[in-house]
């Protein structure tokens, strides 16, 4: 039976073709996919996700939940810190590289967080959600309804590091970074929680050589990731951050829940960092080796690399 799945995204490239690939999944039911303001503004990730979609076009589609914050939610926290790398430089001022998004309009609106509410009420117990961008949507569900998160059979964020440092700055993790107050709500709560850190979703790279393999199989319904969005990211990487690939963060994410013997996983005690010029937005894990701290969540630890590539192969050539 189809995993039944939730994807909460702020499109984003790599949070675009980990949509299509989960739309595309003949052994997941994608549910839901509900928008957060993160790299983009919520209004043009609602825009993003229904373009991603509609580009697609899957057997089924999915319910769609919409955000109407106005501004990415990294820019409402106010001073960059020093080094701040900004992450529309990597995705395009809109998110999905230079491609002119049609504007058409999401019909019979419903807000992201109480979409997420009604879908795991009506599947208790039976929905995985996967969070590719800050944690917001998630906190705003567990205040309105305090057993969301008990009612999911298990949740997978995408986000954090636990050795390698960040990417948005030298210690902080996009994700985490853009809303650490609810990143601390949801990752310390009393739930099932799976973390997919730097540490392993930076691991698995699509260089340009297995790009043009890859294309050799792309079906109709991927056209544009191959002829505009993923050759935009592997310029973009390139040129601003000198990598021979993009890493694919999200599809990884994905993976972890798709194909779960790729990948292993420990558990660790974390704790978040709220505030700090330089380390807002820190995940902290208590590593000493003497228990200090309670072990509070799982944390994803390895990968098979090439387990996570022929997955997306596999998609691509089924599509």
């Amino acid at each position: 039976m189809p995993r039944k799945l939730i994807i909460d995204a702020d499109p984003g490239i790599g949070d675009a073709l980990a949509i299509a690939v989960a739309a595309l999944d003949p052994n997941i039911d994608l549910i839901g996919v509900t928008a957060s303001s993160g790299c983009v503004s919520g209004m043009v990730a609602t825009q993003n996700i229904l373009t991603v979609i509609e580009s697609v076009d899957p057997d089924k589609h999915p319910r769609l939940g919409a955000s109407t914050a106005s501004r990415p939610i990294f820019r409402q926290g106010g001073v960059e810190p020093p080094g701040f790398l900004d992450p529309l430089r990597l995705h395009g001022n809109y998110g999905l590289g230079t491609a002119e998004i049609p504007m058409a309009q999401l019909h019979n609106q419903r807000e992201s967080a109480k979409l997420l509410i009604d879908l795991v009420k009506n599947n208790p117990h039976e929905v995985t959600l996967l969070t590719l961008g800050p944690l917001s949507n998630v906190a705003i569900a567990c205040e309105l309804a305090p057993d969301f998160l008990e009612s999911l059979q298990r949740l997978v964020c995408l986000g954090g590091s636990v050795g390698v440092g960040g990417d948005v700055t030298a210690a902080a993790e996009f994700n985490i970074f853009a809303d650490p107050m609810s990143a601390q709500t949801v990752l310390q709560s009393a739930a099932t929680r799976t973390l997919v850190p730097l540490d392993v979703s930076n691991k698995t790279v699509l260089s340009f050589d297995q790009f043009d393999r890859l294309k050799q199989n792309r079906k109709y319904a991927l056209r544009w990731f191959f002829d505009e969005l993923i050759p935009f990211a592997l310029r973009v990487h390139h040129e601003e951050l000198g990598l021979e690939g993009f890493p694919l963060r999200e599809v990884t994410a994905l993976a972890s829940i798709a194909e779960p013997r790729h990948f292993t996983s420990q558990t660790m005690s974390l704790a978040i960092e709220l505030q700090g010029a330089l380390t807002r937005g820190a995940t902290v894990f208590d590593q000493r080796g003497i228990e200090r701290w309670q072990k509070n969540i799982d944390v994803i630890d390895s990968v098979d690399t090439q387990g996570v590539l022929d997955y997306l192969g596999q998609i691509v050539r089924n599509a």
